[in-house]
Formats: structure tokens, sequence, C-alpha cells
């Protein structure tokens, strides 16, 4: 069978692989889409398109990756159960692989009281890792959660987040085993700043054997000022950044912060790179797009394969 994912090919090859991220815009505009493909075309393997996040009503990931997919880059459709019950859930997933989009990552979503639109109702009519059960049997079964048969089955390459800065950590790793028995091809963690908690954690999902059953992508995300790092380190659920990392930034001059944040961010992919189990790297740079290719150009991880 032709591997259509790039993600997936550059995986299966042994390569490290990096995917960044790509938040749709406020509004109808295509060309906000298009001229971020451009800023990560050719830089990265793949690009996950965020769905609504923090709950803020923004284009649909199924229409920004179709965007994507126009401008020759290989999309992530990100699908949160927040939004949707299981028939629009499945819907989605078909037609997005009808579209050519070949990976998938399925979420929870943040909670709606967080958003524009504190009012919404909640669907969560399964959860995230009912999801990834379902998109694998309909995969790999051709099947619904119904039962029903489908006339042709998408070639999915199934993904998931995980949370190692969240406590306790033990749960964190067991969650993370139900999410590999569900379905879940390969793992996109939540930003590292915390490298000694990381390893920690890295090496209890690796004495379960875990590492062995999925590719574990480390997130990244570069800070742009100390201010930044400490609101995230009290406000931002699972974010853990280090007083170290806080009196770093706070070291520098501020015009000379987000420079600084680059600096901690490239050195991050470096210790991930040497790091056992860990087969890539998810840069999240939501709203600085331009700063993917100097990080990954100083990162060593250029030309990509």
């Amino acid at each position: 069978m032709t591997v259509k994912s790039n993600l997936k090919r550059v995986l299966e090859e042994g390569k490290f692989a990096v995917t960044a991220e790509c938040g749709p815009p406020k509004g109808a505009d295509p060309d906000v889409i298009m001229q971020k493909a451009a800023l990560l075309k050719g830089i990265v393997d793949a690009v996950n398109v965020t769905d609504n996040q923090t709950a803020i009503v923004r284009m649909s990931s199924l229409a920004a990756c179709s965007l994507l997919i126009k401008a020759g880059i290989d999309p992530v459709f990100q699908a949160v159960v927040r939004d949707r019950n299981r028939i629009a859930l499945q819907s989605d997933i078909l037609g997005a692989a009808a579209m050519g989009m070949n990976n998938v990552l399925c979420l929870s979503g943040d909670h709606q009281i967080f958003g524009n639109e504190p009012q919404a109702m909640g669907v969560f009519d399964i959860d995230s890792i009912q999801l990834l059960n379902a998109v694998k049997n309909m995969r790999d079964k051709g099947q619904l959660i119904g039962g029903d048969k489908l006339t042709k089955a998408p070639e999915i390459f199934i993904g998931a987040a995980a949370n190692p800065f969240a406590d306790p950590i033990e749960f964190r790793v067991i969650r993370l085993a139900k999410k590999i028995a569900a379905g879940a091809d390969f793992i996109q963690t939540q930003c590292i700043y915390n490298m000694e908690r990381f390893e920690k954690w890295l090496e209890m999902v690796s004495e379960r054997g875990l590492t062995e059953k999925v590719y574990i992508l480390g997130g990244v995300s570069p800070l742009k000022s100390a201010g930044m790092a400490k609101y995230m380190n009290s406000n931002v659920a699972g974010i853990d950044i280090p007083e170290s990392i806080i009196k770093r930034m706070e070291g520098v001059p501020k015009e000379k912060q987000k420079e600084e944040g680059l600096k901690i961010c490239v050195e991050t992919i470096q210790r991930l790179k040497e790091l056992k189990g860990i087969k890539g790297v998810h840069i999240m740079a939501i709203e600085w797009e331009e700063a993917v290719h100097e990080i990954v150009q100083k990162a060593g991880l250029l030309p990509r394969p």
C-alpha cells in the first residue's frame, strides 16, 4: 500500500520528524492560511491545524487543512470531541480522508468556558480515547462505532496528545498507554520547558515498553518574553516552566527576549534529539510561524527528508 502521509513516511524511515502548528484565522480569509503555508512549506514534514483552540471560534480545521493541501503541505487534521457527537466526528473523518488528509489528531478540546462562546453546550458524546479507537476501527476494519460497514475505509495516520507535566505523573503514563492501546500511531506532547520532569516521564514510558509501540514527538514552543513565560507558568494548564528559564528570560533586555526564547527552543530540540524514544519534535509557534524556519535550521534539521 502506498504511504500517503508524509509524516508517516518520515517516521517509518527512521528520520527525526518535524511538525509545526497553524492557527486558522478568526474569519473567512483563505489568504491567511496560504501565507502561513508559504512560511512552513519545505521546513516541516506536516502541519497541524488547530480545531477552535482555546474554544475560540475560528475557521474550521477541516477547511484550513484543505487549503494546506492546495499549498502542497501534508496537514494534520485536529478533531476535538467537545463540539461534535459520534455521527459528526466520523463524518468529518471520512470527509477529511476523501480530501486527502492522511493524518488526524484526536483531542478532548479546551473547555468552552475559556473561549468566546462560554454559553455553548459541550457535546463530549465520546472522549478522546474512544475517538482514537473509532478512527482505528474505521481504518482497520472499515467499520463505524455502531457496527455499519464502510464502502471505503479511510487511510489515516492516527495521533494523540500527551501531557507529561500534569499530576500525578503515574496517571499520565497510564493514560498514554490507554491511548496507544486505543489506536494512536503517533504522540505529540505538551510544550517542554522542564526537561528534568520530561525525562522522568519518558523513562517511565520506556519502562512500560511504550516507546516501542508509538512514535513520540516532543512539543516545543518559543517564548517571546519573560512576561509570557510567567503568565503561561501560572495560568496555562499543563505548562511547567522552571524558575531558571524565567530568570534566563528576565536576564536579557526586553528587545532581546524573543531571541533568547528562540535559543531556549533550539537547545530543547537538540536535547530531545539525543533522547532514546523521541522520534521527532512538534513546534508550536502559533501566530509566529515565521520563527519556525530559524528554529529548524539552527537545530540542524534542514533539509527535510
